[in-house]
């Protein structure tokens, strides 16, 4: 009956702390213009790493340079691992594609 009542006491602890991390940390939501913490990477070298072993670089580059000037962000990698940039991801064309390689 002790133990259960030391585990529901340090599992409402922990809560507690986690909640109170978060409050401290920035609210990535906020207007980029007014947050002080966001920072921008550099599309050209980003997209040149993304771009080296495509077919066609330089069309690869410029739409990689399209979507990582509005998302501020580029996959790692050279295809694929698009879980770690959803805006990227969800760029289409007007012919419903996706618009970043």
């Amino acid at each position: 009956m002790g133990i259960s009542k030391v585990i529901v006491a340090s599992f409402l602890l922990s809560l507690f702390l986690f909640q109170l991390v978060q409050a401290f940390q920035p609210n990535q939501l906020d207007d980029t213009s007014t947050n002080k913490y966001t920072t921008t990477i550099d599309c050209g070298g980003a997209c040149a790493e993304r771009c080296k072993l495509s077919k066609r670089p330089n069309l690869c580059k410029r739409s990689c340079g399209s979507c990582c000037g509005r998302c501020n962000c580029v996959p790692p990698g050279t295809s694929g691992n698009y879980e770690s940039c959803a805006c990227y991801a969800n760029l289409t064309t007007r012919g419903n594609k996706k618009k970043c390689p």
